[in-house]
């Protein structure tokens, strides 16, 4: 199950980064961290909720919230390890960095970044993405639409730096209509895990977007 980031008491050969705001996680999140752990042999992954996003227009719900609930959202997955260290720093927060640091942590793993399609499209514009590239494997999820076959995104035809592909399922599932069924007092069951969404409920979270 999913463990808190001091656990690093086995070799971790191959490592990987799933970053996002998890406002709220949701089954969609899960699915994609568990398809990176099976597809790409991972020895650990890092779900590491972010900072202040330099990309995000709106404000996040705090980061403390995020964390709790990423902690309840990815307790059952195995080799899973939430690590909020993106919440604690000042200033705007970057992948590059934070690659960085795994790097120096652990200088002989093979790192992998996981990223959804929307990030992979955006991908190029992120701080020092180039150097992003030198430091981790690429790997992007390929959602299948309805009828089977992969949506709009294709790995091989995208941009440098080549990205690897990573398989899921079709799963119509987005924080921010999380974040208004909430507001609108609707169910948001089977999106997130029951517990997140006690959470949610207990905390007062989304009543208003």
């Amino acid at each position: 199950m999913a463990s808190s980031v001091d656990s690093k008491s086995h070799a971790v050969a191959r490592l990987g980064m799933l970053g996002g705001a998890f406002d709220p996680p949701h089954s969609a999140h899960y699915a994609l961290a568990q398809a990176a752990i099976d597809q790409l042999q991972l020895d650990q992954l890092r779900i590491i909720p972010t900072g202040q996003a330099w990309h995000k227009t709106r404000t996040l719900t705090s980061a403390e919230h995020r964390v709790a609930m990423c902690q309840l959202g990815f307790a059952g997955l195995d080799r899973a390890v939430v690590d909020p260290r993106e919440t604690q720093r000042s200033g705007a927060t970057y992948t590059f960095d934070t690659l960085s640091e795994l790097r120096a942590e652990f200088p002989a793993a093979q790192l992998f970044l996981v990223l959804g399609e929307d990030q992979a499209r955006a991908f190029t514009t992120w701080h020092r993405w180039e150097a992003i590239a030198d430091l981790a494997i690429i790997c992007v999820a390929a959602r299948a639409d309805e009828s089977g076959a992969t949506g709009g995104f294709s790995t091989q035809s995208a941009p440098t730096p080549p990205f690897q592909r990573l398989e899921l399922p079709l799963l119509p599932v987005s924080a921010t209509d999380i974040r208004q069924r909430v507001a609108s007092h609707k169910s948001v069951s089977p999106l997130v895990f029951d517990s997140v969404a006690r959470y949610i409920e207990q905390h007062h979270l989304y009543l208003t977007t």
